[in-house]
């Protein structure tokens, strides 16, 4: 038996799946989620074989919630926005089907599905990072987890991220949260006129600079708001200028 969840935040939607899904008799609905938390609790409980799963949705998408989940099952995605067609076959899904789907279409989907060896079904856990990053960041937002909990996190909160290993630190007013991803990709996708690399460790946000300060020979240190102190690399010191204009 083929267990599977259905997660889409319109119950229309989530009703005509499990329309199309009565004539299987080989796969049973263990789940259906209106949201992407209910959904990554309902994968982590049931850990099914495969996964309708609608991209746009309220307080987290569909690829936000693809990121939090650590063993990704096999996705059919269903959503009414193909400009995310490529993104989806990106993480590797089974297939994308664009609402108003029919039950042709859906068959097909679902062959694809049984024609594929499961094992041999490579889910790349970075290049979804990536997907949903992008989108994230784009989107003004940076989904993280921590611990049980999963935290949306407004990039006008964030203070400066720092390199720490395999993660990036995001520093806020709340606390400090850790993002499996590269300093490098934040510096590429974040606003570059709120945001600023000084180091090769360090993103600062511009408006939470207070003053540069000189530090040993020819280096700098830069003082935020907060108190905190970063390094100015020689490097970052002639992006530093250039945004704030000296």
């Amino acid at each position: 038996m083929i267990n599977a969840i259905i997660i889409d935040d319109e119950p229309l939607a989530r009703s005509i799946v499990l329309e199309y899904l009565s004539s299987y008799s080989n796969i049973n609905v263990v789940a259906e989620c209106g949201n992407g938390f209910d959904g990554l609790k309902a994968i982590q409980e049931f850990t099914p074989d495969l996964v309708f799963l609608d991209i746009q949705m309220p307080k987290i998408t569909g690829f936000e919630m693809l990121e939090l989940t650590e063993s990704i099952p096999p996705i059919i995605f269903t959503t009414a926005f193909d400009e995310f067609a490529i993104k989806a076959f990106e993480t590797n899904a089974i297939d994308y089907l664009l609402k108003p789907f029919d039950q042709e279409r859906f068959n097909k989907a679902i062959d694809k599905f049984l024609a594929y060896n499961t094992s041999n079904i490579k889910t790349k856990k970075e290049a979804i990072t990536n997907t949903i990053t992008t989108n994230s960041v784009k989107t003004e937002r940076i989904v993280v987890k921590t611990g049980n909990k999963i935290r949306v996190i407004s990039i006008y909160d964030i203070h400066v991220l720092s390199a720490e290993g395999d993660y990036v630190n995001i520093h806020t007013a709340d606390g400090n949260f850790l993002k499996n991803q590269t300093l490098a990709f934040f510096e590429e996708n974040l606003n570059s006129s709120l945001f600023v690399r000084v180091h090769r460790s360090y993103i600062v946000k511009i408006n939470q600079i207070n003053k540069i300060e000189p530090y040993e020979k020819e280096g700098h240190i830069l003082v935020l708001k907060t108190g905190e102190k970063i390094p100015v690399s020689k490097t970052g010191y002639p992006k530093l200028k250039a945004v704030l204009g000296i």
